[in-house]
């Protein structure tokens, strides 16, 4: 305030020019001294940033991540803005991380078995029936084993970006029958993601897995290109598959995340305090996602039963021992590595 004070003064027997350019430099000093960050944000670079995303805009993880680059946007004085792309509007999964990788686009959120396709860790996550529920998952995601699912991006070139995002336990659905028992699936044409773990398990259930693109889902089941497919029930509601799919069973095969996922250049051109900033508010709507996802999966499959679908429980150990005996966990086992497969079964216990 002496520094003010001074000025103040001087400022008192100047000219109209001199006392126009005393009261600017009080200005400056009073917005440096009661608003830290104002005057800097006048002068800095703006960085403008794009998320891509395939899941529809009402679902869980592209809403927290508006949420969160509204708050980024807003917290760095518009320094660092973000834009949330959902609906595959830059394209699918695969093309858009590959984007991504090349760096015309910064970031894709999607799950741990696309990012797989390059980084073989990331997928850990998917094996078959390795997590018996939450409490097992946020163990694991938010210790040891993510941390190892986080350093997997770095070799090529890649930054997970905060906490993941829940995007559940997946169910199987269908259009002619419920899934009960392992002889259930034989012979089905099912829907998997563009992934060898997700072939591999549907292979050893012996079913007829057929990849196609999550915005070409609904489109395949009604025209009977597939019979079934298999998401966590957000995902079934958010793209209304209930319209296409009469059966759901509560087989929880596979837990599943979304991470944000950058491209190290682009990500590392950010100045650090923004990346810092930006990192705490993703993580922040992260654990808010979590609730929200678990808020949402509690009143679903009720709100499902009133769109006309049928629920049905499934004993899950047949369906475990029909991996183990077509050799599903040995094969894994050894594509994954002993570190890796060690620090999953820290969580879950023995597989295979």
């Amino acid at each position: 305030m002496k520094s003010i004070h001074t000025t103040k003064i001087s400022a008192a027997g100047t000219s109209h020019n001199g006392r126009r350019y005393a009261l600017k430099r009080i200005a400056g000093v009073a917005a440096s001294t009661l608003v830290p960050g104002a005057v800097m944000a006048q002068g800095s670079k703006k960085y403008d940033l794009k998320i891509a995303i395939t899941l529809p805009e009402s679902h869980p993880t592209p809403v927290a991540l508006k949420a969160a680059c509204d708050e980024i946007l807003k917290e760095s004085s518009g320094r660092l803005n973000i834009e949330v792309y959902p609906n595959g509007q830059l394209g699918s999964d695969t093309d858009t991380l590959s984007q991504v990788r090349s760096g015309a686009i910064d970031f894709i959120c999607t799950a741990g078995s696309i990012y797989g396709n390059l980084a073989p860790t990331a997928s850990i996550n998917s094996i078959a029936f390795a997590f018996k529920d939450y409490d097992t998952v946020w163990k694991a995601m938010d210790g040891d084993l993510g941390a190892h699912i986080k350093a997997a991006f770095n070799p090529v070139n890649l930054v997970q970006v905060g906490k993941v995002f829940d995007h559940g336990f997946r169910q199987i659905t269908n259009s002619t029958k419920p899934i009960t028992t392992p002889k259930d699936l034989t012979g089905m044409k099912i829907r998997v993601p563009a992934t060898p773990l997700w072939t591999s398990m549907f292979k050893g259930l012996n079913a007829s897995p057929a990849t196609v693109p999550i915005g070409e889902l609904y489109t395949a089941l009604q025209t009977k290109v597939v019979d079934g497919q298999e998401n966590a029930l957000p995902t079934i509601e958010a793209i209304k598959l209930y319209e296409v799919q009469k059966y759901c069973s509560d087989t929880s095969h596979m837990w599943e995340y979304f991470s944000l996922v950058g491209n190290k250049k682009s990500w590392a051109a950010v100045p650090e305090e923004l990346r810092v900033l930006a990192t705490a508010i993703f993580e922040s709507h992260a654990m808010k996602q979590r609730a929200a996802h678990a808020l949402l999966n509690s009143t679903l499959e009720a709100k499902l039963k009133g769109q006309g679908m049928e629920f049905n429980p499934v004993v899950k150990d047949p369906f475990r021992e029909t991996l183990q005996k077509s050799g599903y966990y040995v094969e894994w086992q050894k594509k994954f590595g002993p570190e890796t497969w060690s620090l999953l079964e820290k969580y879950t216990g023995k597989l295979g």
